[in-house]
């Protein structure tokens, strides 16, 4: 195989797994992993991935374009897996928090429909949806809107979560590094996200195996926040290895 049909290899399976190893991919395609690391440094000069120690991952660029429908659709079925366990960690009577996310949204949609809740969240998306419930008692946080991502942020929006407290906080984050913590591409929704990691009581943090090792463009909060994280099973063993130490590791 030349190196160019290697590299668009690399890419495919990068579109596909959403993550590469460097080991994984030397055996692959029977290179060293010298070889397989200049290959990496070559497409991410190109914009075309970021690596991550031990591999590589989908670009910035890539995902943060990509729409609220379009990442709706990436990596589905694993998003469902995770929404469907943090749904059932919601009981009856809870405030309950959810920031901006796929993850989120999926999450909120698993809800038993039949439980009372009061619902406190900056998604556009969960607020319209719950406010057609009669059991749920929803807070939309008011602030600058993001159109694109539908989302609220800015200082009104930090500054209103200030009011309440929540039970449990159903966070959506794009990355998971235990040296450089929990990360989110959106540096506008930070401020929210900490402000509804100080405002309640149970954390936990719903990240499919993607998510794993990643360090997006603004830091959230350390790890020791986190009191679970739901991730999948197939998330690198040795990243959810160091996890442990801090969090209560959910695999699904």
């Amino acid at each position: 195989m030349d190196i160019d049909s290697r590299k668009d290899g690399i890419l495919e399976l990068l579109a596909s797994n959403g993550k590469v190893r460097v080991t994984e991919l030397s055996e692959r395609f029977g290179v060293s992993e010298v070889t397989i690391r200049m290959d990496l440094a070559d497409l991410e000069e190109k914009g075309l991935l970021a690596r991550v120690h031990g591999g590589a991952i989908s670009s910035y660029k890539t995902y943060y374009n990509m729409s609220l429908q379009q990442r709706l659709g990436a990596n589905h079925e694993k998003k469902i897996a995770i929404a469907q366990h943090a749904a059932g960690m919601i009981e009856d009577h809870d405030t309950v928090m959810f920031n901006s996310g796929t993850t989120t949204l999926l999450t909120f949609r698993m809800l038993n429909p039949n439980l009372n809740l009061s619902i406190v969240t900056n998604s556009i998306a969960i607020a319209l949806e719950a406010g057609a419930n009669p059991n749920f008692n929803v807070v939309l946080l008011g602030g600058d809107v993001n159109a694109k991502y539908q989302f609220t942020c800015g200082s009104d929006a930090a500054e209103q979560i200030r009011r309440y407290h929540a039970d449990k906080l159903v966070l959506s984050v794009d990355g998971v590094d235990v040296a450089n913590g929990f990360s989110t591409y959106y540096d506008k929704e930070v401020d929210i996200d900490r402000r509804m990691l100080e405002n309640s009581s149970l954390h936990i943090i719903a990240a499919d195996y993607t998510k794993i090792g990643r360090t997006t463009f603004a830091k959230v909060s350390d790890i020791s926040v986190a009191d679970y994280i739901i991730t999948n099973r197939n998330a690198s063993e040795e990243d959810k290895s160091i996890l442990r130490d801090f969090a209560k590791i959910i695999e699904v």
